[in-house]
């Protein structure tokens, strides 16, 4: 999957937490979210809205991650899915040895086969 195509999935299933997501369009959903950060930020520094600015003067990186943050959860419990990992096992998150976890798993290639996440056996869908 290329970078286009991934940003279109992602946003497509915006809030779908059912199926699997490949490792790219999960990496490359990442790489989206935090070129779209990094370019609010850069505005909100222009803008006289910088890091040690007043809370609320950073809108722009504020909005971004208000927008991204559903779909970027959807697409990391789908690719959790598709190393056949329950979704639950994003909450692993909230710890530092969590973190190490999810992004072995994140990096981890998926299952070839069917697994019980996948829709209509579709492989990587």
């Amino acid at each position: 999957m290329d970078f286009v195509t991934a940003i279109k999935t992602c946003l497509g299933k915006y809030a779908t937490f059912k199926g699997r997501a490949s490792r790219s369009e999960f990496w490359y959903w990442t790489l989206f979210t935090w070129l779209l950060s990094v370019a609010a930020m850069i505005v909100d520094s222009a803008m006289g809205g910088g890091m040690a600015a007043e809370p609320g003067m950073q809108l722009g990186a504020s909005l971004i991650m208000l927008v991204t943050w559903l779909p970027s959860l959807a697409v990391s419990v789908r690719r959790l899915h598709d190393v056949n990992r329950s979704g639950w096992w994003f909450l692993l998150a909230f710890t530092v040895l969590g973190c190490v976890v999810l992004l072995y798993w994140f990096v981890k290639p998926g299952r070839d086969a069917n697994n019980r996440y996948t829709e209509y056996g579709i492989v990587g869908a």
